[in-house]
């Protein structure tokens, strides 16, 4: 028979359910990320252009910021197993839908669907791996939980490409139909039942942000706008600047993905000791590296060593996600929808300020920009260690 539990009641990890909600994280970012590989076969079967094509990911992002910030006021008091078996169900269908697209509108409404899945999803995972396991491990499952995030990332975009051209893009958007499917039927039956909360209203979410600490501690969204203000305009810095050819750039862009997933493994540790060390450090080392590839871009050994210490830093993140079971324990789901929110929107920001630097001054403007947003991160993390002393 499976138990109700709530927050902080777990004796025992449930490992077979993080495993779950690792995979099911995996098949959603995979998900995700196809579009990046595949713009051109979509735009071109469907007669858009690519910056049409290019919507099928902005759009996800849009939905994901408002279902992040209402889901845990709209899903109050609902099973928390329901939920996120609802929101996997809605996974395969959204990868059937974009499949299946026959237009642009229909291929809209699938990666809205997604979106849906993204905001909702994220916003309750970190609520529910403090249910799946004792305290201690909270750390532990979050990295573990992460890698699956780290993992898809890697592997997403040049499996596409992959898959888009043995099977066409309709074929590689199938095939997350049965993926999603197995981590729905592996959720099913390790999940326990998990009674949602009681949200005082639809404003929930953002009453997080009168505690001075919880506000300052969304320097998350300064970590997310930097780093993406910079690693979305890698690939034309190093065919420009580094000057290498696809071989070596799918090999450089690999070296960010296993050193990312390298360090989802090994962070929880580190963050059982020193939390806002990580916080803290990760930001600045990614400012530093920042700086440092901008000044040897067109050196390739150098590049990818540091871009192989930038994939190491992106484990940062993680840190964020033992933050808010710490610092909000009991608001864990309104906190992960308001940070799940910040992230997102940081992203989208991120990128277009570093879209129009680089275009209008070059990866230097962007890369260094990209530095100063995230040092602002660090000293914002390093101010909501101050103000948590006192209140948390």
């Amino acid at each position: 028979m499976l138990m109700k539990t709530t927050p902080g009641e777990a004796t025992a990890a449930n490992w077979s359910a993080v495993v779950a909600m690792s995979l099911c994280v995996f098949v959603l970012i995979a998900s995700e990320f196809l579009p990046v590989s595949l713009l051109t076969p979509i735009a071109g079967e469907l007669t858009l252009s690519e910056g049409q094509a290019g919507q099928a990911i902005s759009v996800s992002g849009i939905f994901a910021v408002a279902t992040s910030l209402f889901i845990s006021f709209v899903s109050r008091g609902l099973d928390r197993k329901t939920v996120l078996l609802s929101l996997v169900a809605l996974m395969c269908g959204s990868g059937a839908v974009v499949g299946l697209a026959p237009n642009y509108k229909v291929l809209m409404v699938g990666r809205a669907l997604l979106g849906v899945v993204i905001g909702g999803f994220w916003s309750m995972s970190t609520a529910t791996i403090m249910r799946l396991v004792p305290e201690i491990e909270v750390p532990r499952a979050l990295a573990f939980l992460n890698g699956g995030n780290a993992l898809a990332a890697t592997i997403a975009a040049p499996l596409g490409s992959f898959l888009g051209g043995l099977i066409g893009w309709r074929g590689a958007f199938l095939c997350v139909v049965p993926l999603a499917a197995v981590a729905a039927c592996w959720l099913a039956f390790s999940l326990p039942r998990m009674q949602g909360g009681s949200a005082s209203g639809a404003t929930a979410t953002f009453r997080l942000l009168g505690r001075p600490a919880v506000a300052v501690g969304m320097a998350v969204f300064f970590l997310f706008m930097g780093q993406f203000a910079l690693f979305t305009y890698l690939r034309p810095f190093l065919e420009t600047v580094t000057h290498v050819g696809v071989p070596m750039l799918s090999l450089l862009l690999l070296i960010v993905g296993i050193a990312g997933f390298a360090g989802t493994m090994f962070i929880g540790q580190l963050l059982n000791k020193t939390l806002y060390g990580v916080l803290v450090f990760a930001p600045l080392f990614m400012a530093l590296i920042a700086i440092a590839l901008s000044l040897s871009g067109g050196w390739i050994f150098a590049t990818a060593m540091l871009l192989a210490l930038w994939g190491l830093a992106t484990s940062g993140p993680v840190g964020w996600g033992v933050w808010l079971t710490r610092s909000m324990p009991r608001d864990a789901e309104a906190g992960g929808g308001l940070m799940v929110a910040n992230i997102q929107f940081a992203i989208t920001l991120g990128a277009t300020i570093g879209g129009v630097l680089f275009d209008a001054f070059g990866y230097e403007a962007t890369f260094l920009t990209s530095a100063g947003i995230l040092v602002v991160g660090a000293l914002l993390a390093c101010l909501s260690y101050r103000l948590s002393r006192n209140e948390i």
